[in-house]
């Protein structure tokens, strides 16, 4: 399915759209849940989708391992049925961490909320000069700091050259509405200032690297690039990582672009042209939420 025009369509239902596909790749915020509870519309197409043969990789930025964002999927209500596996981009940063032999991380996020991570990570000091790396997964109070308080922190590990693995590439979160600064920010920062960054997760390529081993793994078979799509609400990280990975994707306009695409529940066509512009990247329709 293309674009003859430029025009992205405008779908309310997807079901004859997936179905020209064998896997999906699915973002989880924004699309699957909306941070509070699973959205029924997009739990019933993923739970037909897999009825009818499909494969559904669940890709998240959560800076946790995979069981942790299943959990979590389990408290919005989302069925386990509805999904055939989870690549989390906490776990993209565990493996990087093991094969960099990185021993002695310097933890940057909320500890309770992420302790999945930090426990697995290994050993954490809090002294940046006994640090191999930075591991953060987000900033340590989202409520009331912002990017620019880490700024003299990041500058002493930069002087160090210290490697920043960020376990979110995201910028922001939506939460119920309200936006969240998220581990992307620091990493930006990092980066602004000459640092070395490691992005686990969207839009690069280990991100959907490790969906393809993993549906290929459950399928038991190679899969053609063709054969996929990425469906999320980002056009930074989902629209572009399933553009950098030569696949098509179906965008959806009530997630984290809310504000921008909808007015009254529905997609506006000029201002989804404003986003899904001739700088962005392509996909192959669009609708308000994911449903079948």
């Amino acid at each position: 399915m293309g674009m003859s025009d430029g025009v992205t369509p405008i779908i309310e239902g997807a079901g004859n759209l997936m179905q020209q596909y064998d896997v999906l790749f699915c973002d989880v915020w924004g699309v699957v849940h909306d941070g509070h509870l699973a959205l029924r519309p997009a739990s019933d197409a993923l739970l037909r989708f897999r009825r009818t043969g499909g494969t559904v990789i669940l890709v998240s930025n959560a800076p946790v391992p995979n069981h942790q964002v299943a959990r979590m999927l389990d408290e919005r209500q989302l069925p386990r049925e509805a999904w055939d596996a989870i690549i989390s981009s906490g776990d993209i940063a565990l493996r990087h961490i093991e094969q960099s032999n990185l021993r002695s991380l310097f933890p940057i996020g909320p500890q309770d909320r992420d302790a999945a991570l930090f426990e697995k990570a290994g050993s954490l000091t809090h002294k940046l000069e006994t640090a191999d790396a930075i591991l953060c997964s987000g900033l340590n109070d989202d409520v009331r700091e912002a990017a620019e308080d880490y700024r003299n922190l990041l500058q002493r590990a930069r002087d160090q050259n210290l490697p920043f693995v960020c376990a979110n590439p995201d910028l922001v979160v939506d939460v119920g509405g309200q936006l969240y600064l998220c581990a992307g920010a620091l990493g930006d920062l990092y980066q602004e200032i000459g640092g070395d960054v490691f992005w686990a997760g969207k839009p690069y390529e280990n991100a959907y690297m490790a969906a393809l081993t993993e549906a290929e793994r459950l399928r038991g078979e190679r899969i053609d690039r063709s054969q996929l799509l990425v469906i999320g609400d980002s056009v930074r990280t989902d629209l572009t990582g399933a553009k950098a990975f030569g696949v098509d994707a179906l965008f959806i306009a009530n997630g984290i672009h809310r504000e921008e695409a909808v007015v009254n529940g529905a997609i506006c066509r000029i201002r989804l042209a404003g986003i899904l512009n001739c700088d962005a990247p392509p996909a192959v329709a669009a609708m308000p939420y994911l449903a079948w």
